[in-house]
């Protein structure tokens, strides 16, 4: 690097350098900067060309599922680091506007690009609050070469007053130090609307020329101009009302046009391929225009236009929490504010859903407790596991057999001895040692049914059946013992 291309050394902290004003760029000197959307500059008018696409019935269609997609999400408060008495009044304060309009109206910035929302705030005992969020047509509104937000007034039409603090927030797409206004996608749909409304209109013709027969009239020859001007008035109406009276030495043909269908098709395709493009613009996609879609594509989609929705809910949750740390600032000056959001709640629910199976899969076992905190159960919904099919839901997972084995091989019966216990009690109590010492004395089942008859000879013939039937089972299960080891 030779001398004079060495950079000046500068102390870091201080003003920007690289500044509309200090630029060689004498188009921002002394007004307000104009809006760089290339369609707006070609067209030479202002955003509500913008708001005349809406009309369109595709558009306005998009645009309403588009929202309806957005409003569908669930909205809640996170606390954060804010305070508990914080949270409770942003929360209050949130109850009493109409999120559902306002959510709605921040995201009509995604349309021209950016959407100016005035605040309206109102004091009470409990401190100074926003009672009302209401948008504002952004064509009222204008960057100055500092980017700060002006309004347009009557006083002021060209470089317009300068808004108060805390007053306005600015809901923006896309928007950086070149372009404060934000990109606009109705921007990109402006020839596609205007190119479908040709071909309508061009098919509409198309269909009224060619759609029905023509009706040639023949005249003598040296006809007055008079008999043919009649003779035409007769065809129009017999073409519309397929009636008509002709002179008696005349004749009408009806001809019909055939091959003309292929021409037809052009402006249905043209009419087609536009509203494709609107879709893809404001939805993401254009499935619904495609016949060759298939569901693999359709699902890819419905991706792309969650996708849109969720970056549309970036730009409503910046809105508000700028006035949430507002209003915070203005009641709880140096305070944490808590954090509004917005989520896809079944979308969450799913993907919690499809954890807790994998870690249960992998041997973990949740409470009651967990499943409210995690799924919005109410007490009384979830019961506690009382029956045998409840309990080993809730126990551990079985090790291997060859473990099992190698652990009781002192006494294979032992488990099965303890599971017999307790299902037998409380006709086993007392009983079982003796029982297990008759088992493992009786060389076979009809001894062991003798044994057990002189033993417990005394007994009802219920409690007798029950005996009975534990010993034959922990006898067999005995059995089945040795032979898997070989005795």
């Amino acid at each position: 690097m030779t001398a004079t291309n060495r950079p000046r050394s500068s102390n870091l902290v201080g003003a920007d350098i690289a500044t509309r004003m200090a630029a060689f760029d004498f188009s921002v000197i002394g007004q307000l900067l104009p809006n760089p959307d290339p369609l707006l500059k070609e067209l030479g008018q202002d955003i509500r060309v913008y708001r005349n696409l809406a009309r369109d019935p595709h558009v306005g269609a998009c645009i309403r599922r588009r929202k309806s997609a957005l409003k569908a999400l669930q909205w809640g408060l996170n606390r954060s680091n804010a305070p508990a008495r914080v949270e409770k009044s942003v929360r209050a304060m949130l109850d009493d506007l109409d999120m559902q309009r306002i959510i709605g109206q921040a995201a009509t910035a995604v349309l021209y690009g950016y959407q100016p929302l005035e605040l309206t705030w109102s004091g009470s005992a409990g401190g100074v609050w926003v009672t009302d969020i209401q948008a504002k047509p952004p064509e009222w509104f204008a960057f100055d070469p500092d980017a700060c937000l002006r309004f347009r007034t009557r006083q002021d039409p060209f470089m317009g007053e300068l808004l108060p603090d805390r007053k306005f927030i600015l809901a923006r797409q896309d928007a950086d130090y070149r372009n404060p206004y934000g990109d606009a996608d109705l921007a990109l749909c402006y020839w596609p609307v205007l190119f479908k409304k040709g071909g309508l209109r061009f098919w509409v013709t198309f269909a009224e020329k060619f759609g029905g027969a023509f009706a040639v009239g023949k005249l003598p020859r040296g006809t007055s101009d008079a008999e043919r001007s009649a003779m035409l008035a007769a065809l129009e109406d017999l073409i519309q009302d397929a009636v008509a009276t002709i002179p008696d030495d005349g004749s009408v043909e009806l001809i019909e046009l055939a091959g003309k269908s292929a021409s037809g098709d052009l402006y249905e395709r043209l009419a087609m391929y536009c509203r494709s493009e609107i879709s893809i613009v404001l939805t993401g996609t254009n499935q619904t225009m495609e016949a060759s879609s298939n569901r693999a594509s359709a699902h890819a989609g419905m991706d792309v236009a969650d996708s849109l929705r969720d970056a549309d809910a970036e730009i409503v949750c910046a809105a508000v929490n700028q006035a949430i740390r507002w209003a915070v600032d203005q009641n709880y000056p140096g305070a944490a504010a808590p954090v509004f959001e917005m989520w896809d709640q079944r979308a969450r629910d799913q993907l919690q859903a499809q954890r807790d199976k994998s870690n249960h899969e992998a041997g973990a076992r949740f409470t009651n407790v967990y499943f409210q905190r995690a799924y919005g159960y109410q007490d009384g919904d979830l019961v506690q596991p009382n029956t045998p099919d409840q309990v080993a839901g809730n126990a551990a997972p079985a090790a291997f057999a060859e473990a099992a084995a190698s652990a009781n091989a002192a006494d294979p019966t032992a488990a099965d001895t303890a599971a017999l216990t307790a299902a037998g009690a409380p006709a086993l109590a007392g009983i079982v040692d003796r029982l297990q010492r008759l088992v493992a004395d009786a060389p076979d089942m009809a001894t062991l049914q003798d044994q057990l008859t002189a033993a417990y000879a005394d007994l009802p013939t219920d409690d007798l059946v029950k005996v009975m039937g534990a010993a034959f089972a922990l006898a067999q299960l005995k059995g089945m013992a040795d032979a898997a080891e070989g005795v």
